[in-house]
């Protein structure tokens, strides 16, 4: 290959992966907060990771398009992601991933870990137990921690572990945080033999009732929750600084939205927790102080200090 030929092939990367940029950083809320904090280098392939899976969520989110139409989308989204391992990438977003998955050995059944995910969410069936929620999450959020970690050299069992636990338990935070936004659309997420165990009702929640045992279900979920993060956390003392910190800002994160339920005394019915702004800034100054004094800051942490 000649050297003219060689300049379209890195214009089209370069285009693609600004591409990939600009998904990631038009949800600022999500992808920014740490982002600026990881080594410069990786940073265009963490957008190529979540230009992919933040373009799969809106397909599975579309709820003006009938759901089997979002799940032919879904497949294809998928047929794509095969095409793009086997090098026939055509969408910017996956000539950047094709290239990321490369330089990486990223594992591609981490992706499509998280399409199924994303296809469960069309088809929203309620969680029997507790260990099925947990399996939702392992494939809705813990392929990220290990992407993550894989940029960064890690793939020993561990440190895997470690990122499932804060991976799960943000999202379990979340979804205590979302309970009154994923009612009318009838989700929820309370495992059933949680619901029977507290006897409540989901009639009860789309009145807005509130009962103590309601209450003592969603303290219930918020310890379990925190536990999560809390172990999972001392990840940061096993990483480079740089992923320490975004650890931290995630673990951080998850521990003030249970905060913030529990400010609500625990009344998620009415008003949805919100994190404040200065809270979001003292979570990335916390992180960007206490890297190295991992686990006696990870206790702080939990316990609101």
């Amino acid at each position: 290959m000649t050297a003219m030929d060689e300049t379209p092939l890195t214009d089209t990367l370069d285009a693609a992966y600004r591409h990939c940029w600009r998904i990631a950083t038009s949800h600022y809320e999500n992808f920014t907060l740490g982002s600026w904090m990881l080594p410069k280098p990786l940073r265009r392939h963490i957008a190529a990771i979540y230009a992919f899976a933040r373009t799969a969520d809106d397909i599975a989110d579309e709820g003006d398009v009938p759901a089997s139409e979002r799940l032919a989308r879904l497949r294809h989204w998928s047929e794509a992601l095969e095409e793009c391992y086997r090098g026939r990438a055509r969408d910017p977003i996956f000539v950047a991933l094709a290239d990321t998955a490369e330089q990486f050995a990223l594992p591609i059944v981490l992706f499509h870990n998280l399409l199924r995910a994303f296809a469960a969410d069309v088809q929203f069936a309620p969680f029997e137990t507790f260990d099925d929620l947990v399996g939702y999450c392992r494939n809705s959020a813990d392929p990220i921690g290990r992407l993550i970690l894989c940029l960064f050299g890690y793939r020993d069992a561990q440190r895997q572990q470690l990122a499932d636990r804060v991976c799960t338990g943000l999202q379990l935070a979340n979804f205590w945080q979302d309970v009154s936004v994923d009612l009318p659309r009838g989700r929820v997420y309370f495992p059933l033999e949680d619901l029977r165990r507290f006897d409540c009702r989901v009639d009860q929640m789309r009145r807005a009732e509130f009962p103590d045992n309601l209450r003592q279900l969603m303290r219930f979920e918020v310890e379990r929750s925190r536990a999560l993060l809390s172990s999972g956390a001392e990840l940061q003392s096993l990483v480079a600084p740089h992923l320490a910190r975004e650890v931290r800002l995630f673990a951080g994160g998850g521990l003030a939205i249970l905060r913030a339920i529990e400010k609500l005394d625990y009344n998620v019915l009415r008003t949805r927790p919100t994190v404040s702004k200065w809270t979001k800034v003292t979570l990335i100054m916390r992180a960007v102080i206490t890297v190295g004094t991992a686990r006696p800051a990870v206790h702080r942490l939990a316990e609101g200090r």
